[in-house]
Parts: structure tokens; sequence; C-alpha cells
């Protein structure tokens, strides 16, 4: 299994749009072969920085959703309300 983390920086102001559309997103993401878990995230001390982490069964699994139509019209809804582009990294457990 391995995690991905997305980190986007959400213009001030646009904040609810953005909760409205990332919503939308993680209905899609649900139906992805090989998702197990998601949840979407706002940083504390900064609250225009936005970060989803997912599960997902293998890097396959997660390459496949990254580059599908869903993720693709899902991104395009969210992208009026980023700074900056998305970054992605994808994490593995230290010991399997």
């Amino acid at each position: 299994m391995i995690r991905v983390l997305i980190e986007r920086q959400i213009i001030e102001g646009l904040e609810q749009p953005y909760s409205s559309a990332i919503t939308t997103m993680m209905q899609a993401i649900v139906q992805a072969p090989g998702f197990v878990s998601g949840e979407s995230l706002r940083e504390l001390d900064r609250p225009n920085h936005h970060l989803v982490l997912s599960a997902w069964s293998s890097r396959h699994a997660w390459q496949r959703w990254a580059v599908s139509r869903e993720r693709q019209n899902a991104l395009d809804a969210i992208s009026p309300f980023m700074a900056e582009p998305e970054r992605v990294t994808m994490l593995e457990p230290l010991s399997r």
C-alpha cells in the first residue's frame, strides 16, 4: 500500500468554492479501483494550505487514477481556486 499527499494553495476568499469542488472530487475518487481511503485537510496556521491524504493499494492504482478522465475533470473544476499548481508526493511505509 502507498499513500499520496497532495498539497494545494488556495486563493484567499475562494476556500468555500474549493471545499465544495473537493467534496465532489472525493466522491469520484472512492469509485477508483485501488483506492483505500482518503481525507481532505487544512493547515491550522495557514488556512489556505489544503492537503489531501489518500491511501492506495499500489502505486499502479494511484497512477491509473492520476491520469484518469475523472481526475482530470475534477482538477479542471478546482484549478480556478488554486494559487499555484498542486504538489503530489507518493509515500510508502518504512517497513513492509
